[in-house]
């Protein structure tokens, strides 16, 4: 039944007969077990353990059978939790069992199922306890982790995704998903770099969703949201009484994501102190709880992501540049919707489908000037903000086709004469640079943005570029 040869306790085979007259050939049969095995008093008291036993615990027989033995192996909160129970328990006389941890010779506690099991005499009377230990640790950390697992899920589909799938086509977006095809099978640590509301998070869950992690946890840590002071409860854990309030031992996200991955938000916001526990983490791969001097092995693939300059953050000494070396193996610049605004029109017509479906609405079409609109907008809340627009446009729409009120796009900062200004610029540096666009004397070169971009703008702005051309 057990699978390990550490401490916990099952019911022996031994014939009470050979223990009461061959004690030593008794005793060598216990030795033999792979188990942890404990010899009791009927109240309870140790009076032999096997060889497994001594092994798993580092102590001598003597120090065994002495009255401090249990709490020099189990661990105190287990001994106090069940000290009531296991003495109701002893007494009724009949097999039970306890789940409890014990310490091990180096110091770390692991799970233990001890099944305890009386030894009677002719008259029925418990003359012995047999105490067999078997190892469950693994499983209690898997039933842990699950929970965790299920917990994060939970707050996942609770948190309003972005949406669902990346959508677009553009050459910088094209070049993002490439990276994220050629990193996601490793382990390597990324950094996902990027301004607010541009889909860092959704671009760590593409990684997850290639790797071979994917049918492992996704834990989401945002840095920002968590006060200093308990960041490195929540990423790492505590043991019980190890800070006020601390009530009882608790994982952390780094276990929960243990053979997953964890994506580590906003990581420009971590506390100097946690930078070092985390470049530790990163170097040795295991991790202590608050509280412990234990360390944990923990395998977890770690994403982090920012919307600040770390390059800064690190020359100002805000944020330790080890740290940043360590985490900056493939950096992954998400651009902003700016530029990328080839993929608005996909990316418009598949939120107004989605929020419709939402909705209960059926819109059939996205209305012209509505799209001009989006795409002469500068989006300073990136996909975030667009999507907002959206979802507000769809719940408020009467017909079959959608609009948007161009007072939410922030005309006060740029209305039409803000657009018949930047058109009037983008003719300038057309007719400068007799229509041509790419290049080093290209119109794009020229207004400091991309190609792309530039190509979007025009678009948009229904300049006709070809006019600019010399003609033969």
């Amino acid at each position: 039944m057990s699978t390990s040869a550490d401490p916990v306790y099952h019911q022996s085979s031994i014939d009470h007969d050979s223990l009461r007259l061959h004690p030593q050939e008794a005793r060598d049969i216990v030795d033999a077990i792979p188990q942890s095995i404990a010899v009791l008093t009927p109240d309870g008291m140790p009076l032999y353990g096997n060889r497994s036993l001594l092994e798993y615990t580092g102590l001598t027989i003597d120090e065994v059978m002495s009255p401090s033995f249990r709490a020099r192996t189990f661990h105190p909160d287990d001994v106090a939790r069940l000290q009531e129970e296991r003495r109701d328990q002893l007494a009724r006389g009949v097999p039970f069992e306890l789940e409890q941890r014990a310490r091990r010779h180096d110091g770390q506690y692991r799970w233990f199922l001890v099944q305890y099991n009386p030894v009677r005499d002719h008259q029925g009377r418990t003359v012995r306890w047999y105490a067999t230990g078997t190892d469950i640790d693994d499983r209690k950390r898997a039933e842990e982790r699950t929970r965790n697992e299920n917990l994060a899920l939970r707050e996942d589909i609770d948190r309003d995704s972005m949406f669902e799938e990346i959508v677009g086509s553009s050459k910088s977006l094209r070049q993002v998903l490439a990276q994220v095809a050629k990193v996601a099978p490793t382990d390597a640590t990324v950094l996902i770099f990027g301004e607010t509301g541009t889909g860092k998070e959704l671009i760590a869950r593409a990684i997850h969703k290639r790797s071979r992690r994917a049918n492992r946890a996704f834990i989401r840590v945002n840095c920002a949201a968590i006060p200093p002071s308990l960041i490195a409860s929540e990423l790492f854990g505590h043991e019980k009484g190890a800070f006020t309030g601390a009530v009882q031992r608790r994982l952390g996200r780094f276990e929960a994501a243990d053979q997953g991955t964890i994506l580590l938000d906003e990581i420009g916001d971590l506390p100097a102190e946690t930078q070092i526990a985390l470049l530790r983490v990163l170097q040795e791969r295991e991790i202590e709880r608050v509280g412990s001097s234990y360390p944990i092995p923990v395998d977890v693939r770690v994403i982090v992501a920012t919307n600040k300059d770390l390059d800064a953050a690190t020359a100002s000494g805000t944020f330790r540049a080890d740290l940043y070396y360590r985490l900056n193996v493939v950096p992954i610049r998400v651009p902003p919707l700016r530029e990328r605004l080839d993929d608005l029109p996909v990316l418009a017509e598949y939120l107004v489908e989605r929020y419709a479906r939402r909705a209960g609405k059926t819109l059939t079409s996205i209305q012209q000037h509505t799209m001009t609109l989006l795409q002469a907008y500068d989006w300073p809340g990136n996909v975030r903000e667009l999507q907002n627009v959206i979802e507000r446009a769809v719940v408020l729409a009467d017909g079959a086709t959608f609009s948007v009120d161009e007072s939410w796009l922030g005309a006060t900062r740029r209305g039409v004469s803000a657009h018949a200004a930047e058109k009037a610029s983008i003719e300038n540096a057309l007719r400068e640079t007799a229509g041509r666009i790419a290049g080093p004397k290209g119109a794009a070169t020229k207004l400091g943005i991309p190609r792309q971009t530039l190509d979007s703008r025009i678009r948009a702005l229904g300049i006709d570029k070809l006019k600019f051309k010399p003609r033969d």
